[in-house]
């Protein structure tokens, strides 16, 4: 789907690397690396996604941190809107918010 691509992502991860200071290409291949990890994580393991998620999150840790951040900042509504406003594009239906 064109509302699922590499972009959406990879660039933010990328651009947080670079502030963070590292050279652009360092930072696309973290954030590729880190892509390509936790999606072969989903594809291989039995457990649900939510499950695998939790699984990783220590107390007070980093990851935990990066969800709170993402959860704070509304990233699966953003994300949600972004997915299904590419499905009703193709069926040439409007977007509609709900707000």
């Amino acid at each position: 789907s064109s509302g699922i691509n590499a972009e959406w992502p990879l660039r933010p991860g990328a651009d947080a690397g670079v502030r963070m200071g590292l050279p652009r290409q360092v930072a696309a291949s973290l954030a590729a690396q880190t892509m390509q990890g936790s999606a072969k994580m989903v594809l291989e393991c039995d457990e649900h996604p939510l499950q695998l998620a939790n699984n990783v999150c220590s107390p007070g840790g980093t990851t935990i941190e990066g969800v709170y951040r993402l959860n704070r900042a509304g990233f699966k509504g953003i994300v949600m809107d972004a997915v299904i406003g590419s499905i009703e594009k193709t069926q040439g239906k409007e977007m509609r918010y709900n707000y």
